[in-house]
């Protein structure tokens, strides 16, 4: 089993965390931890962590400062950031510091399992040992690459699947086809069509609101807000 340590700042998250490794087989959460101070504490005591789910923000410090002391203390624990840090100077700073792979929030239980699963995958890799020709290079080091987001269609613009996506996530509550090509300036059949994908691709989740006419209404929210 891969033991898994949570960090997040709100415990309900945490949970949430927890329970989504728990649903991905050969994984286990060794423990949970709200603050740096917590999770440094863990990782001492703690008789096995294999892989850190990172959160940045946190009480009393960072994920990265976190990350930081990790290594001067010389564990080579594995760490993947989940955080809702989107700044690109977090990013490079999580790479620089080994973090394996970096997921924003908000994600659903597919995205995390995604890369709980490359991750397992680049495990069984590595621990084949012996040397690597350059084909097992190229496929130690892209083990994590792959996206946890849904793939587009033909047809599909990638940067309209991201403006619907993110009226979605910001969205305080489910919205129509038609309140998201007001939000967005795109016609009503267009806000339809990516809508459909999102919910197919399991990213959005669709509800009926039922009116005067009997007719139901399709809302969509987004599938997970953690």
């Amino acid at each position: 089993m891969i033991e898994v340590l949570v960090v997040d700042d709100d415990a309900r998250v945490a949970r949430v965390n927890a329970a989504y490794v728990e649903k991905v087989p050969g994984f286990r959460v060794a423990g949970r931890a709200h603050s740096a101070d917590e999770a440094l504490r863990l990782l001492e005591t703690l008789p096995q962590v294999d892989l850190v789910l990172m959160d940045h923000y946190l009480p009393d410090g960072t994920g990265l400062a976190v990350v930081r002391e990790m290594r001067s203390r010389s564990r080579q624990t594995d760490v993947i950031m989940v955080t809702a840090a989107r700044d690109v100077s977090t990013v490079q700073a999580a790479m620089r510091h080994g973090a394996l792979q970096y997921l924003v929030k908000p994600f659903t239980f597919a995205g995390l399992r995604t890369k709980l699963e490359a991750y397992a995958g680049l495990r069984r890799t590595l621990d084949g040992g012996g040397e690597a020709g350059q084909a097992e290079v190229d496929r130690i080091f892209g083990a994590l690459s792959a996206s946890s987001e849904p793939g587009l269609p033909k047809g599909h613009s990638p940067a309209t699947a991201e403006l619907v996506r993110r009226t979605l996530v910001n969205a305080e509550g489910p919205l129509s086809a038609q309140e998201i090509a007001d939000r967005t300036g795109v016609s009503r059949q267009t806000a339809q069509r990516y809508l459909k994908l999102l919910e197919r691709t399991g990213w959005a989740r669709l509800t009926l609101r039922y009116g005067d006419t009997g007719r139901p209404e399709h809302r969509y929210v987004w599938a997970a807000r953690v």
